[in-house]
């Protein structure tokens, strides 16, 4: 007659323990590798940029991005218009509604890819006339609030009809 053996226990506790020792070290390493990412901060560079300014005998100004080595975001770039000699400033966000896009305004700023974004090639058109400066003696400064750099500071040149 044969002799039924039974074992109750399937798996021995070591096996057991080095099984549920090696998942945890697995897990762990997957949630490590995940977060790797979130912990190490790349930090960016601040952008720079170029222009080429232009005197019309139309009595504007237009002042392009030659060059801009990231896109900006419009709502964080702020211009100012100033006359060292007089103490004249005129300033706003390229964003503003009376110069994003706006022709005829004494400062308005034109998406030339129409991104809602600053970028190369993008260009601002100032009514010199309207303004007085078409004299010279202003400068232009364009600032990424973001990052704090000022990305522009040109003289803009007498208008010569």
């Amino acid at each position: 007659m044969r002799r039924r053996v039974s074992d109750e226990e399937a798996v021995s506790p070591v096996i057991a323990t080095v099984l549920l020792l090696a998942i945890t070290v697995l897990l762990t390493s997957m949630v490590f590798i995940m977060f790797q990412g979130a912990l190490s901060t790349t930090e960016k560079s601040p952008p720079q940029a170029s222009t080429s300014v232009k005197g019309l005998e139309n009595g504007f100004h237009v002042v392009r991005l030659s060059s801009l080595d990231q896109a900006l975001d419009p709502a964080a770039v702020r211009y100012t218009l100033y006359n060292s000699s007089s103490g004249t400033v005129e300033q706003g966000y390229l964003v503003d509604n009376d110069v994003y896009g706006v022709v005829g305004a004494p400062v308005s700023f034109h998406d030339r890819d129409a991104g809602y974004s600053v970028t190369q090639g993008d260009y601002l058109v100032i009514s010199s006339e309207d303004l007085g400066a078409d004299e010279g003696g202003w400068r232009l400064q364009l600032v990424d609030e973001r990052s704090g750099v000022v990305l522009v500071d040109v003289r803009l040149p007498a208008i010569v009809s």
